[in-house]
């Protein structure tokens, strides 16, 4: 299984049911992220952020400009607003693209 099936398995479903920040974090074993990440999904991040594009950065501080370009690139936007408003994009796909982003960047 990979980093967004591990993901999207938990991305509201029980019996966890994280939020999409929380589930980008602990596809990756990053469960001392949680507490901090169950405030930032619902377009909550700091600065409007999508909430798995924050997770994401957070699993990986050092490559966070890379992984917020490519997010961008992919999706066509970076903040939770843009993405559910004009450019439709649902919370599954930004769940899967931050994941993989992820799991791609990875020493």
């Amino acid at each position: 299984m990979n980093a967004a099936e591990k993901a999207l398995e938990t991305f509201r479903q029980p019996p966890h049911s994280y939020n999409c920040a929380q589930t980008v974090c602990a596809a990756f074993g990053r469960d001392d992220l949680l507490a901090e990440m169950a405030a930032c999904g619902g377009g909550r991040a700091p600065e409007g952020l999508c909430g798995a594009l924050y997770g994401a950065t957070r699993v990986l501080p050092d490559k966070a400009q890379q992984i917020i370009d490519a997010f961008r690139a992919e999706n066509g936007a970076i903040h939770c607003r843009e993405l559910k408003g004009a450019n439709r994009v649902p919370c599954t796909q930004c769940v899967r693209c931050a994941a993989t982003l992820v799991e791609s960047l990875q020493a």
